[in-house]
């Protein structure tokens, strides 16, 4: 029986402890729905500041998990998310970019990642795949946001890549965690999106889908992640993949495709203290 790397220790937030053997400093987690001030569809810990939530009062949302992680608002980096590919290595320079002003987020990019202690990165979802990174041999600490379109266009392996060829890392040293969202039991997509996914997919026996009905494929999104960063060279007993579904699991996430658009966003985040 498989356990379920991300734990939830916090009303607010589910930790993924099982790092902390392998980097004592690193936090790394994902937030729940529950234990904030918004109302209307985003009741009640809605994090995202693109989703027409009022700014109050997803900033004091905000400043509550930051106050719960004990990583202050100037520490966190935020992304704009375009649904691509692009990663973008940040600093302490970077602190504080998107926290409050979803303007000034990373512009254009899914991907963050960061060799420095006291750095907060982090990435909005409601049913898309984060995915984690951690390098303990050269503190190297990473997350991004792969939807079905940052997914078939390799987002994971495209840190891998980034790791082992501007960073000098071994990708058998490379650590990666799948975290909660929509599962092949909630998720059925189109031939348009098959069609990508197989042609992003390197020869495996595993197929991630199943035909559900003429044109209709249910889609196992955190199962192709793994493929595709095991095909990145990173070692399969160096992935974690949490069983949460995002669309399932009602009363802990929010759910873009379960609730019709009118939801608010979940937050997944890693950093390293000193």
């Amino acid at each position: 029986m498989t356990i379920e790397p991300f734990v939830q220790k916090l009303e607010q937030v589910l930790l993924l402890d099982e790092w902390k053997k392998l980097m004592p400093t690193a936090i790394v987690g994902f937030t729940t729905k529950n234990g904030g001030i918004s109302d209307r569809w985003f009741t009640s810990f809605n994090l995202g500041l693109h989703v027409n939530d009022r700014l109050d009062v997803v900033s004091a949302n905000r400043r509550t998990l930051a106050e719960l992680l004990d990583f202050p608002p100037p520490a966190w980096v935020c992304a704009e998310q375009i649904h691509d590919k692009n990663i973008v290595k940040v600093t302490k320079e970077n602190g504080g970019q998107g926290i409050f002003d979803y303007e000034a987020s990373i512009k254009g990019t899914d991907g963050l990642y960061t060799d420095e202690p006291d750095v907060l990165l982090t990435t909005c979802y409601a049913d898309c795949v984060p995915l984690y990174f951690l390098e303990p041999e050269r503190k190297l600490i990473g997350v991004a946001h792969a939807g079905w379109k940052g997914t078939v266009k390799n987002i994971g392996g495209e840190m891998v890549k980034k790791w082992t060829e501007q960073e000098g890392a071994d990708v058998n040293s490379i650590h990666a965690a799948i975290g909660p969202a929509i599962g092949k039991c909630c998720y059925v997509v189109d031939d348009h999106v098959i069609h990508l996914v197989k042609k992003a997919l390197p020869s495996s026996e595993t197929v991630p889908y199943r035909t559900v009905s003429k044109g209709q494929y249910a889609l196992d999104l955190k199962l192709l992640n793994k493929l595709l960063l095991v095909a990145a060279g990173v070692p399969p007993e160096n992935i974690l993949v949490s069983s949460y579904c995002t669309s399932c699991e009602s009363g802990m996430f929010f759910s873009h495709r379960r609730d019709h658009g009118k939801t608010g966003r979940m937050l997944s985040f890693i950093g390293m203290k000193k």
